[in-house]
């Protein structure tokens, strides 16, 4: 199954004051995502720290979600492109187990050094709603479906559920698991799940 970079919709010409007001208004948000739980931060925070109006902050983002997602989409969007066209075995050419293997470290190198940006856009059930969690969704169960491993739909989530950043930061954080350890951990899983299934009773 093929699947294709998620575009947005083709932006309008962007007046200059609105583009200094946007601009400020992710260098505010920046800050104060890496500053503390990006949860924590409120719109009003980030209007006062951008030096704009809450009428301007809202008409352009509805949400924090809506912030921290503009700031982290060209870094996920990176990924994608490796992802579709970029070299084996992030890249198309390698076999499936490699391919998740390498998928998994370049989504904790992601988490390593954005995983605030991250844990701002998934509140709850917005993480599922995401259009880069629905392309993830996609290319984990591409790489399922040619490893031949049956029913994929049941394993994708709980295969993307080691990369979300509560978890990823709970090992980082908590239990002060170096970023390696992780990769290595989740390359083992890559590989496993992988590996030549075998036939399942019926449910």
């Amino acid at each position: 199954m093929e699947h294709v970079l998620i575009e947005p919709n083709p932006p309008r010409p962007e007046r200059a004051d609105a583009a200094r007001n946007r601009m400020r208004i992710l260098e505010a948000a920046a800050r104060l995502f890496a500053e503390r739980d990006p949860n924590q931060v409120t719109m009003d925070e980030i209007a006062r720290a951008a030096g704009v109006g809450r009428g301007t902050l809202y008409r352009r983002y509805p949400d924090r979600a809506a912030i921290a997602a503009a700031l982290l989409d060209e870094h996920e969007r990176a990924i994608q492109e490796e992802l579709l066209r970029g070299a084996p075995p992030l890249g198309p050419g390698a076999p499936p187990a490699d391919r998740l293997a390498a998928f998994y470290g370049a989504m904790v190198k992601l988490l390593e050094q954005h995983a605030h940006l991250v844990l701002g856009t998934e509140v709850g059930r917005s993480r599922f709603v995401t259009g880069a969690y629905g392309f993830w969704r996609i290319h984990v169960r591409t790489l399922l479906v040619a490893a031949q491993v049956p029913d994929p739909d049941r394993l994708l989530d709980i295969l993307l559920a080691p990369i979300s950043p509560d978890v990823y930061l709970q090992q980082r954080v908590n239990l002060n698991y170096s970023p390696e350890r992780i990769t290595g951990a989740l390359s083992y899983l890559a590989r496993q799940i992988t590996a030549a299934p075998t036939v399942e009773p019926e449910p």
